[in-house]
Formats: C-alpha cells, sequence, structure tokens
C-alpha cells in the first residue's frame, strides 16, 4: 500500500515537471508567475524587470569559438555572491588522492554497494559520495574521478555546487529529484543527467538509493561525432532535455549552507535564502538529461564486431583527435544477427582504462558474477572478456537472429586516463570480489595441430 502510494507520488511528481528539447541548443524561459521576466534585447539592463538581479555562469573562456562557447544569463532575486565566507569541511569518502594505495593492474570487480538503511543513520546524496578510482588534477583541469552514490535522504536546505568538473549522474536504484538554478528535473534509473560545472542542485531521494558518477575536469560532455554513420542515430539531440525556470522565493532564517568541491577538497558556507532563486534565464550552459530507451542502436548486420565505440551516448574530448578525457557507453537491448562470428565482447586488451556498471539485468559476457550495482574495472592495458560460461556456449551456439541484452542495461565510462583505485574502493567499502579471476580459470586449450578447413 505505502510503496503503491510512493509510487503513485513519484509519477504525479513526474507529471508535473516540464522540459524543454535539444543539446546544447539557445534556450530561454522565465516562470509563468513573472511573465515577461527575461529583460528585452539585451543580456543587462540598468534595471532588470521586478527588481531581479542579472548574473552570468560561464561554462568556457570568454574567447572560445561560437561553436564551443557556453554560457547562460540567470536573472534572480538576489546574487548567488551573497553568502558567508567558505569554510573547508570534511571530505567524508570523496578524495582526489590517487596515491593513498600502490597501483594494482589485476581485473577489479565489486559487488553491489552497500546502501545505508532508511532505519539507520540519515545519509543524503553528498555524504554518501564514494571515490572509487579515477586520475588526472583538478587544479590542472585535466582528469576525470569516478564515484558511487549511496544515500537514503533527501538535501534539506543544502545544496551542492562543483567547481571542478562536470557530473554525470547515473541512478542505478530510485528516483532522483534534482532541483537546479534552471528548474528541476526526475531522474529516473534508466536515464542520466548531466549537472555542468558550477551549478548548484540539491538532490530529493525517496528510499534507499544508489548511482554511479562520472567526474570529468576541463571538458565538458558532447555528443560524438558521427562520421559515416551519416546525419542521425546514436543519442540523437533532440531526446536531451534541460529544465523550465521554476524559482523558490524563500528565506531561510536558521541558514541554507552550499557545499562546494573545489580543487577537490569540500568548503562549505551559509546564506539565508534559497539558491533557487532563478525567475528566468536564457543561454546554452544548462543541466540536461536522457533516456537511454531513446539511443538508436548501431550494430553490425553481417559479420563480426564493430567497435564498442558505436555505443557511445556522451563523449569528452581531450585535446588529441579522437582520444577522449571520458566516453559514456551504454550496452542496450538489440538485435544480434552476425554471422560466423563469436557474438560477446571478444577477449581484448586495451589503452584506454574501462570502468563497468550495472543498472539492472544481466550483462551477457559474465551473466552470473556482475550485478546490478556493482562495478569492474580493466585498466589500461589489462586483458579481460568474457568468462568461461560465456566463451563455451557461445562458440557452440546456433547463429540464428536474437535479442542480445533484453531486460538489461550495462554501462561503461572508458577513459584514456591510468586509473588509480582508491583506498575506500580497493579496502574500505569491503565490496571487492576477490575471486574474480576466477571465472577465467577453467579456459581450457581448444588447440588442435590436426585441424583442417572443412570441405563445404
Amino acid at each position: 500500500m505505502i510503496k503503491n502510494l510512493c509510487s503513485d507520488l513519484l509519477t504525479d511528481i513526474a507529471e508535473l515537471i516540464l522540459y524543454m528539447s535539444g543539446f546544447g541548443n539557445e534556450c530561454s524561459s522565465e516562470d509563468p508567475r513573472c511573465p515577461g521576466s527575461l529583460p528585452e534585447g539585451q543580456n543587462n539592463p540598468q534595471v532588470c524587470p521586478y527588481g531581479l538581479y542579472a548574473e552570468q555562469l560561464s561554462g568556457s573562456a570568454f574567447t572560445c569559438p561560437r561553436p564551443a562557447n557556453k554560457r547562460s544569463w540567470l536573472y534572480r532575486i538576489l546574487p548567488s555572491v551573497k553568502h558567508k565566507p567558505f569554510t573547508q569541511i570534511p571530505c567524508g569518502d570523496l578524495t582526489e588522492n590517487w596515491d593513498d594505495v600502490e597501483p594494482d593492474p589485476n581485473q577489479i570487480r565489486w559487488l553491489p554497494f552497500t546502501i545505508p538503511k532508511t532505519t539507520d543513520t540519515k545519509v543524503d546524496f553528498v555524504a554518501g559520495l564514494h571515490t572509487i578510482c579515477g586520475a588526472g588534477d583538478s587544479k590542472s583541469r585535466n582528469g576525470i574521478s569516478i564515484h558511487v552514490f549511496t544515500c537514503n535522504s533527501s538535501m534539506v536546505d543544502r545544496c551542492f555546487n562543483n567547481s571542478d568538473g562536470d557530473f554525470l549522474i547515473v541512478p542505478q536504484q530510485g528516483e532522483l529529484l534534482i532541483t537546479t538554478e534552471f528548474g528541476k528535473m526526475m531522474v529516473e534509473p534508466n536515464e542520466i543527467c548531466v549537472i555542468q560545472q558550477g551549478m548548484r542542485f540539491s538532490v530529493d531521494v525517496f528510499g534507499e538509493t544508489r548511482g554511479y558518477l562520472l567526474e570529468v575536469y576541463g571538458a565538458h560532455f558532447e555528443l560524438p561525432d558521427l562520421g559515416p554513420i551519416g546525419a542521425n542515430g546514436l543519442a540523437n539531440p533532440r531526446d536531451f532535455l534541460c529544465p523550465v525556470a521554476c524559482y523558490e522565493e524563500r528565506t531561510v532564517p536558521t541558514g541554507y549552507t552550499v557545499i562546494n568541491k573545489y580543487q577537490g577538497k569540500l568548503f562549505s558556507c551559509r546564506q539565508d535564502f534559497s539558491p533557487f532563486n532563478v525567475v528566468a534565464w536564457h543561454g546554452n550552459y544548462t543541466p540536461y538529461k536522457y533516456n537511454l530507451k531513446n539511443f538508436m542502436v548501431i550494430n553490425c548486420v553481417a559479420f563480426d564486431h564493430a567497435d564498442p565505440s558505436i555505443f557511445t551516448v556522451l563523449t569528452a574530448k581531450s585535446t588529441r583527435p579522437g582520444v577522449a578525457i571520458a566516453d559514456f557507453v551504454i550496452f542496450p537491448p538489440r538485435w544480434g544477427v552476425a554471422d560466423h562470428t563469436f557474438r560477446p565482447p571478444y577477449y581484448h586488451r586495451n589503452c584506454m582504462s574501462e570502468f563497468m556498471g550495472l543498472i539492472k539485468g544481466h550483462y551477457e559476457a559474465k551473466e552470473e558474477g556482475f550485478q546490478p550495482g556493482g562495478a569492474s574495472l580493466h585498466s589500461v592495458m589489462t586483458p579481460h572478456g568474457p568468462d568461461v560460461d560465456c566463451f563455451e556456449k557461445n562458440t557452440s551456439a546456433e547463429l540464428k537472429p536474437e535479442r542480445v541484452a533484453e531486460g538489461t542495461m550495462a554501462f561503461m565510462f572508458e577513459s584514456s586516463f591510468s586509473m588509480a583505485v582508491t583506498k575506500w574502493g580497493l579496502e574500505t567499502c569491503q565490496k571487492l570480489d576477490k575471486s574474480y579471476y576466477q571465472c577465467w580459470e577453467p579456459l581450457r586449450s581448444h588447440f588442435n595441430p590436426n585441424w583442417k578447413p572443412s570441405k563445404q
């Protein structure tokens, strides 16, 4: 009964939230309670409508070429500069220290990460962030971090702001109601959202909640180039949604806390009003969400494998052409029809690092050991591939058209950085699957020196 009521409430909330469509569009929005709140014909009038303050949020250097120039103008009741000084606070399990433990080149797999029970300590989104691995440096604006979040409570009178980079959030269990300066987004499992650098946001949850988070320093996510695919396919721009203006005019006499991630550390300050007081905004630098079911799969229809890059949803490019700081790749339900081909993922060593997570279902290459809410990491040049059961089954299977990954959604954060695993990831979380290597131990030699080609 309670579960049904919660489900109905979430449905009602989701239906009330409005969005605008398109990736990286020039958008404009004003709260319908204040018609005409967007200034006409200029960004920064001497006096803004309704007595608002004009504030620009820049996501790129002023002098970036127009296609790469990102900025939005916010028209707010009070500017974000009105706050008490920031002071450093404990980071918990959030870190950018990649030297806590010695390097580990082994294949690594984690069992599902533990979610704190609602009957125990209350843990919100920020308190529930745990860094698993990463590389690079937020100060030089070049690198990434991969985190998980496990929480059971909503953020109350506090918000988060990442000065270091962009967050790509992948919920795995439980819905997220994310309030931003630009408006609200409901993000459910099998959806993702991106909160870009500098944007303040708060997360409401509706029970025990878990997910994955990719943080990128020094670059923003883009849609991958399509090349010979042509104009259409993969993640289509129109399926990305950004929020509409929805302001809070709310004073908080007891103090509203703004938490700022800056140079890998956490800082907090207090103010006496909600930061979500933006009445209107316009620009192309916004948070956004995307439903993974809308991904238009491109796949092999003759023989062999296309590289998994054909499943890239978003990419954060490096300065080297064709090499990503990070790619977000999914493995959605699709048809497998390749003839004369071992269809699951092949055995592989890669100059990139591959971190995989599972939102739901069973991953085709490891149906038993890899679980929703868990993860794996195959670092630079670490060999990996299907387990023995997958190999044996698929070398003798009848090759007919079949649905692959039905009811499943696995994903990969792939990066050109050589990833360091944190002490939390290797020890503290106590979720390391130390038996992972055993899934390949039964592989046996099928070599036959007397083999002759078929006379067919």
